[in-house]
Protein backbone atom coordinates (compact mmCIF):
# COMPACT_ATOMS: atom_id res chain seq x y z
CA UNK A 1 0.00 0.00 0.00
CA UNK A 2 1.18 3.71 -0.77
CA UNK A 3 1.02 6.29 2.02
CA UNK A 4 -2.80 7.39 0.83
CA UNK A 5 -4.16 3.82 0.85
CA UNK A 6 -2.45 3.17 4.51
CA UNK A 7 -4.13 6.63 5.82
CA UNK A 8 -7.43 5.72 4.52
CA UNK A 9 -7.88 2.31 4.90
CA UNK A 10 -6.59 2.33 8.56
CA UNK A 11 -9.29 1.96 11.51
CA UNK A 12 -8.85 1.68 15.05
CA UNK A 13 -9.05 -1.98 16.96
CA UNK A 14 -9.83 -2.65 20.20
CA UNK A 15 -10.81 -6.32 19.39
CA UNK A 16 -7.52 -8.85 18.34
CA UNK A 17 -7.65 -12.06 17.60
CA UNK A 18 -5.35 -13.90 19.84
CA UNK A 19 -2.69 -14.53 17.78
CA UNK A 20 0.40 -13.29 19.53
CA UNK A 21 2.71 -11.19 17.00
CA UNK A 22 4.86 -13.16 14.79
CA UNK A 23 9.04 -12.06 15.68
CA UNK A 24 9.67 -11.08 12.20
CA UNK A 25 6.53 -8.70 12.18
CA UNK A 26 7.83 -7.40 16.52
CA UNK A 27 11.44 -6.91 14.71
CA UNK A 28 10.30 -4.85 12.29
CA UNK A 29 8.48 -2.56 14.39
CA UNK A 30 11.02 -2.28 16.86
CA UNK A 31 13.40 -1.47 13.89
CA UNK A 32 10.92 1.40 12.29
CA UNK A 33 10.27 2.56 16.03
CA UNK A 34 14.08 3.31 16.57
CA UNK A 35 14.52 5.90 12.99
CA UNK A 36 11.64 7.69 14.04
CA UNK A 37 11.60 11.53 14.27
CA UNK A 38 9.49 14.38 14.19
CA UNK A 39 9.85 18.11 12.76
CA UNK A 40 10.10 19.54 16.39
CA UNK A 41 13.52 17.61 16.56
CA UNK A 42 11.84 16.37 19.97
CA UNK A 43 13.04 12.94 20.97
CA UNK A 44 9.78 10.01 21.43
CA UNK A 45 10.90 6.64 23.25
CA UNK A 46 9.16 3.88 22.11
CA UNK A 47 8.79 1.15 24.47
CA UNK A 48 7.27 -2.73 23.84
CA UNK A 49 5.69 -4.02 27.08
CA UNK A 50 4.48 -7.81 27.45
CA UNK A 51 0.84 -7.63 28.66
CA UNK A 52 1.32 -10.34 30.65
CA UNK A 53 4.97 -9.50 32.28
CA UNK A 54 3.94 -6.20 33.26
CA UNK A 55 -0.11 -7.85 34.27
CA UNK A 56 -1.09 -4.91 31.25
CA UNK A 57 -4.87 -4.74 30.42
CA UNK A 58 -7.50 -1.88 29.66
CA UNK A 59 -11.24 -2.73 29.80
CA UNK A 60 -12.19 -1.75 26.52
CA UNK A 61 -9.52 -4.22 24.87
CA UNK A 62 -9.82 -8.16 24.12
CA UNK A 63 -7.08 -10.45 22.49
CA UNK A 64 -4.25 -7.97 22.47
CA UNK A 65 -0.58 -9.67 22.22
CA UNK A 66 1.45 -6.60 23.98
CA UNK A 67 1.20 -2.73 24.14
CA UNK A 68 3.27 -0.27 23.01
CA UNK A 69 4.19 3.03 24.97
CA UNK A 70 6.17 6.04 24.37
CA UNK A 71 7.69 8.55 26.30
CA UNK A 72 8.74 12.42 25.50
CA UNK A 73 10.25 14.76 27.75
CA UNK A 74 8.20 17.37 29.73
CA UNK A 75 9.28 20.36 26.92
CA UNK A 76 7.79 22.82 24.66
CA UNK A 77 5.31 21.68 22.42
CA UNK A 78 6.10 17.53 23.45
CA UNK A 79 2.08 17.24 22.81
CA UNK A 80 3.13 18.18 18.78
CA UNK A 81 5.67 15.58 18.61
CA UNK A 82 3.99 13.19 20.74
CA UNK A 83 1.25 12.59 18.42
CA UNK A 84 3.23 13.23 15.27
CA UNK A 85 6.13 10.74 16.00
CA UNK A 86 3.28 7.87 17.32
CA UNK A 87 1.11 8.18 14.32
CA UNK A 88 4.10 7.53 12.45
CA UNK A 89 4.42 3.84 14.15
CA UNK A 90 0.57 3.35 13.93
CA UNK A 91 0.52 3.72 10.03
CA UNK A 92 3.78 1.41 9.73
CA UNK A 93 1.78 -1.00 11.55
CA UNK A 94 -0.93 -0.83 9.76
CA UNK A 95 1.00 -1.57 6.65
CA UNK A 96 1.78 -4.80 8.40
CA UNK A 97 -1.25 -5.64 9.03
CA UNK A 98 -1.03 -5.23 12.73
CA UNK A 99 -3.81 -3.22 14.75
CA UNK A 100 -3.65 -0.39 17.11
CA UNK A 101 -5.95 1.95 18.85
CA UNK A 102 -4.86 4.73 20.99
CA UNK A 103 -5.56 4.76 24.86
CA UNK A 104 -5.36 7.97 26.67
CA UNK A 105 -7.83 7.22 29.68
CA UNK A 106 -9.00 3.29 29.76
CA UNK A 107 -6.22 2.29 30.98
CA UNK A 108 -4.32 2.03 34.88
CA UNK A 109 -2.16 5.20 34.10
CA UNK A 110 0.08 3.95 37.18
CA UNK A 111 0.54 0.85 36.54
CA UNK A 112 1.29 1.69 32.96
CA UNK A 113 4.14 4.34 33.48
CA UNK A 114 5.66 1.98 36.00
CA UNK A 115 6.36 -0.75 32.94
CA UNK A 116 7.47 1.96 30.69
CA UNK A 117 9.96 3.19 33.52
CA UNK A 118 8.98 6.79 32.97
CA UNK A 119 10.89 9.47 34.65
CA UNK A 120 9.77 12.60 36.57
CA UNK A 121 10.95 14.91 33.90
CA UNK A 122 8.76 12.75 30.98
CA UNK A 123 5.06 11.87 30.07
CA UNK A 124 4.00 9.10 28.81
CA UNK A 125 0.52 9.89 27.37
CA UNK A 126 -0.60 7.56 25.22
CA UNK A 127 -0.60 3.72 24.87
CA UNK A 128 -1.68 1.54 22.16
CA UNK A 129 -2.61 -1.98 22.08
CA UNK A 130 -1.08 -4.47 19.44
CA UNK A 131 -2.41 -7.42 17.42
CA UNK A 132 -3.59 -8.83 14.57
CA UNK A 133 -7.39 -7.78 14.06
CA UNK A 134 -10.23 -10.08 14.75
CA UNK A 135 -12.63 -10.33 11.94
CA UNK A 136 -15.70 -9.93 14.86
CA UNK A 137 -15.63 -6.76 17.14
CA UNK A 138 -16.51 -6.73 20.75
CA UNK A 139 -20.03 -4.90 21.42
CA UNK A 140 -17.82 -3.05 23.19
CA UNK A 141 -15.64 -2.19 20.54
CA UNK A 142 -18.59 -1.15 17.86
CA UNK A 143 -20.77 0.70 20.82
CA UNK A 144 -17.24 3.06 21.49
CA UNK A 145 -17.31 3.50 17.66
CA UNK A 146 -20.36 4.29 16.94
CA UNK A 147 -20.31 6.61 19.93
CA UNK A 148 -17.76 8.70 18.88
CA UNK A 149 -19.35 8.77 15.45
CA UNK A 150 -15.50 6.35 14.14
CA UNK A 151 -16.50 6.05 10.22
CA UNK A 152 -17.18 10.01 10.16
CA UNK A 153 -15.80 13.50 9.70
CA UNK A 154 -16.13 16.94 9.80
CA UNK A 155 -16.84 18.27 6.39
CA UNK A 156 -14.14 20.21 4.74
CA UNK A 157 -15.40 24.07 4.75
CA UNK A 158 -15.31 23.08 8.39
CA UNK A 159 -11.39 22.36 8.45
CA UNK A 160 -10.03 24.16 5.99
CA UNK A 161 -9.51 28.00 4.83
CA UNK A 162 -8.05 30.36 2.39
CA UNK A 163 -6.47 33.55 3.67
CA UNK A 164 -8.38 33.83 7.04
CA UNK A 165 -11.30 31.81 8.91
CA UNK A 166 -13.48 33.80 6.35
CA UNK A 167 -13.17 31.81 3.20
CA UNK A 168 -13.13 28.14 3.34
CA UNK A 169 -10.32 26.42 0.97
CA UNK A 170 -11.52 24.99 -1.91
CA UNK A 171 -9.39 21.96 -2.58
CA UNK A 172 -9.32 18.68 -3.35
CA UNK A 173 -6.04 17.50 -3.15
CA UNK A 174 -5.33 14.40 -1.38
CA UNK A 175 -3.76 16.16 1.87
CA UNK A 176 -7.36 17.39 2.30
CA UNK A 177 -8.19 13.72 2.80
CA UNK A 178 -5.54 12.81 4.23
CA UNK A 179 -5.79 15.21 7.45
CA UNK A 180 -9.73 14.65 7.70
CA UNK A 181 -9.53 11.17 8.73
CA UNK A 182 -6.50 11.56 10.78
CA UNK A 183 -7.67 10.13 14.47
CA UNK A 184 -8.58 12.30 17.54
CA UNK A 185 -9.85 11.80 21.05
CA UNK A 186 -13.34 11.22 20.97
CA UNK A 187 -13.25 12.49 16.85
CA UNK A 188 -13.41 15.55 17.80
CA UNK A 189 -11.13 16.51 14.88
CA UNK A 190 -10.14 20.19 16.39
CA UNK A 191 -7.73 20.93 13.76
CA UNK A 192 -8.14 24.04 11.60
CA UNK A 193 -5.64 24.66 8.67
CA UNK A 194 -5.52 28.18 7.11
CA UNK A 195 -3.56 28.10 3.38
CA UNK A 196 -1.53 31.10 2.07
CA UNK A 197 0.19 30.93 -0.66
CA UNK A 198 2.93 28.08 0.07
CA UNK A 199 2.03 28.45 4.07
CA UNK A 200 -0.17 26.10 5.63
CA UNK A 201 -1.30 26.99 9.34
CA UNK A 202 -2.46 24.67 11.98
CA UNK A 203 -4.45 25.83 14.65
CA UNK A 204 -6.03 24.31 17.42
CA UNK A 205 -10.10 24.79 17.91
CA UNK A 206 -10.02 23.93 21.68
CA UNK A 207 -13.50 21.56 22.16
CA UNK A 208 -15.85 23.47 24.76
CA UNK A 209 -16.04 22.49 28.05
CA UNK A 210 -13.00 19.71 27.07
CA UNK A 211 -9.89 19.90 29.83
CA UNK A 212 -6.75 17.90 31.01
CA UNK A 213 -5.52 17.62 34.57
CA UNK A 214 -2.36 15.26 33.66
CA UNK A 215 -0.55 18.09 32.79
CA UNK A 216 -0.23 17.87 28.61
CA UNK A 217 -3.11 19.00 25.98
CA UNK A 218 -4.08 15.71 24.15
CA UNK A 219 -5.99 17.73 21.75
CA UNK A 220 -2.32 19.41 20.86
CA UNK A 221 -1.37 15.29 20.47
CA UNK A 222 -4.06 15.64 18.01
CA UNK A 223 -2.82 18.49 16.19
CA UNK A 224 0.43 16.31 16.34
CA UNK A 225 -1.01 13.88 13.81
CA UNK A 226 -3.04 16.11 11.44
CA UNK A 227 0.31 17.26 10.77
CA UNK A 228 2.10 13.68 10.72
CA UNK A 229 -0.78 13.26 7.64
CA UNK A 230 -0.16 16.10 6.26
CA UNK A 231 3.34 16.66 6.35
CA UNK A 232 2.95 12.11 4.75
CA UNK A 233 1.48 13.50 1.46
CA UNK A 234 2.91 17.58 1.22
CA UNK A 235 6.85 17.24 1.95
CA UNK A 236 7.35 20.59 3.79
CA UNK A 237 9.29 22.38 6.84
CA UNK A 238 7.73 22.86 10.04
CA UNK A 239 8.23 26.21 11.77
CA UNK A 240 6.15 27.91 14.54
CA UNK A 241 5.92 31.66 13.55
CA UNK A 242 2.36 33.02 14.70
CA UNK A 243 1.23 34.78 11.16
CA UNK A 244 -1.32 37.28 10.88
CA UNK A 245 -4.95 35.91 10.90
CA UNK A 246 -8.13 36.68 13.09
CA UNK A 247 -8.93 34.01 15.22
CA UNK A 248 -11.55 33.95 17.92
CA UNK A 249 -10.63 32.79 22.00
CA UNK A 250 -11.17 29.48 20.84
CA UNK A 251 -8.61 29.00 18.55
CA UNK A 252 -4.57 28.67 19.18
CA UNK A 253 -1.99 29.01 16.70
CA UNK A 254 0.46 25.78 16.59
CA UNK A 255 2.67 25.74 13.58
CA UNK A 256 2.79 26.62 9.96
CA UNK A 257 3.92 24.01 7.50
CA UNK A 258 5.88 25.74 4.00
CA UNK A 259 5.47 23.52 1.07
CA UNK A 260 8.27 24.13 -1.69
CA UNK A 261 6.59 22.85 -4.71
CA UNK A 262 3.03 23.22 -4.97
Amino acid sequence: MNTMEIIMTRKSFRTFNGKKISEEDKNKLLSYTSTIDNPYNIPVDFVFLDGEEFDLSSPVIEGEDFYIAAKVPRVEHCEEAYGYSFEKMVLYAWSLGIGTTWIGGTLDREVFERAASTGDDEYMMIVTPVGYPSDNRTKVDVELRNTVKGDERLSKSQLFFEGDFSKPLDCDDDWIEAVRWAPSAANRQPWRIVKDQNMYHFFLEHSKGYSSNVGWDVQKIDIGIAICHFMCVMKGTLTVKEPSVDTDEYKEYIATVYCEDL
